[in-house]
């Protein structure tokens, strides 16, 4: 009050008439309170966001430098002129009706309000751009858990903005939400039911970034790289990105293939056919070739003593066949194959590694190699396996066994010749 009337005052004693200085003093006082606002907010950006910047800069943790970015202050800096301006507004038009100044200042709160939103919306990113590099926190969903945070400070800002602009408590409104809380959870549907399965997801440790998973039915067979409140995305081997709800891993099945990652070794489990008709008793000949064979020596020459035994006591001729133990030339091989696998040192041997028959079939006697890799990873471990088989195909007619196969047109075209 002192201050306009200094200023009318003034205006008068330079001659200007007493109804013109009345309105005059009012828009001065109003230009003196905006350039002092934007003078503090020159100073703030221009002077204390450096010297801040540059204290910053001087400690040696690296946390600050995100935390206290730039772009996180200046979003602090905004809100000094609107302050400065809700303060003094009273001041400049005192004389003026309390509706427009209300209205002036309810104006001037709410852009403080959106700024300081903005500020903790941008510090929450800082926060989540620390914590997300660090190693026991990286396979964790962060991103989701900062969404729902955003949601709900946008939420209850928006609320609070409502609330300023027709001047009621923001308590009555939410009591009025309380009877469209149906229309609301309608709307937010996807967000309640991600925010909810990110927590389940979590807390039961069903899933982190980084995991490798399949879930067929949607498409979905790679890695992990993100994990937000509405969509978990998966980047497939064929570098395509699948996305899918929270919701549905929970309600769903998938396989995560953490598991394997994280024991002593990933699975091989395949077989090859043998003809049946290639399966024969061993001749001292075949025994003989055997033993020379260095991963069968040890192996033959005990077999030959148990059997020589079974026969002795039960008064069996080694050469006769019925009723009588002999080896085969399968039996030699499914050795050889144990022997071979367990020589391997891409092979664990602490878990189970065996070779064995499954039930003949009219496509032959399936022999089934199940060991596990110690080397996990795709392509080094498919390499190992391909090698194993490799050796596997190229050694069975040593054994004087044959692969079973479909005929083709080469062997129709023998059997015609």
């Amino acid at each position: 009050m002192d201050i306009l009337k200094n200023i009318d005052e003034l205006l008068i004693s330079w001659g200007t008439a007493p109804s013109l200085a009345d309105m005059l003093d009012q828009f001065i006082a109003f230009a003196l309170v905006l350039i002092v606002a934007f003078l503090a907010d020159v100073i703030c950006r221009n002077i204390l966001l450096k010297v801040v910047a540059h204290l910053i800069r001087k400690t040696k943790a690296t946390w600050d430098d995100i935390v206290f970015d730039r772009k996180v202050l200046i979003h602090l800096s905004r809100m000094v002129a609107p302050v400065i301006i809700y303060v003094f507004i009273p001041v400049a038009f005192a004389e003026t009706s309390s509706s427009t100044l209300g209205f002036i200042q309810r104006v001037c709160l709410i852009y403080i309000l959106i700024t300081f939103l903005s500020f903790i919306n941008s510090f929450l990113k800082a926060v989540y751009a620390v914590y997300s590099e660090k190693e026991q926190l990286r396979d964790r969903p962060l991103k989701g858990m900062l969404q729902t945070v955003q949601v709900i400070l946008w939420f209850v800002g928006a609320i609070v903005v409502v609330s300023i602009l027709i001047d009621k408590s923001p308590l009555s409104l939410l009591a009025g939400l309380g009877a469209s809380a149906a229309i609301l959870m309608l709307v937010f549907k996807d967000s309640i039911m991600g925010f909810v399965s990110g927590v389940q997801l979590s807390a039961n440790d069903m899933l982190k970034v980084g995991d490798w998973i399949a879930m067929p039915k949607y498409g979905a067979d790679g890695t992990v790289i993100e994990v937000t409140l509405n969509t978990v995305k998966v980047r497939n081997w064929d570098n395509t990105i699948t996305t899918i709800p929270p919701y549905l891993l929970v309600s769903d099945s998938f396989q995560n293939w953490r598991g394997m990652r994280e024991s002593g070794g990933r699975r091989v489990k395949r077989s090859i056919n043998i003809d049946m008709n290639s399966v024969r008793f061993c001749t001292p000949e075949m025994l003989d070739k055997y033993r020379k064979i260095r991963l069968l020596k040890d192996y033959v020459e005990q077999t030959e003593a148990v059997i020589e035994e079974y026969n002795k006591k039960h008064h069996i001729d080694n050469s006769v066949l019925v009723n009588g133990r002999r080896q085969t030339n399968l039996g030699v091989f499914r050795a050889y194959l144990t022997a071979y696998l367990k020589s391997l040192p891409d092979v664990n041997k602490e878990l189970t590694c065996m070779v064995r028959q499954l039930q003949p079939t009219d496509r032959g006697i399936p022999m089934e190699l199940y060991f596990f890799c110690a080397i996990k990873d795709w392509v080094p471990y498919e390499g190992v396996q391909a090698d194993v088989f490799d050796h596997v195909l190229a050694i069975i007619p040593e054994f004087d066994l044959q692969v079973f196969q479909s005929p083709s047109g080469r062997d129709f075209q023998r059997v015609l010749s």
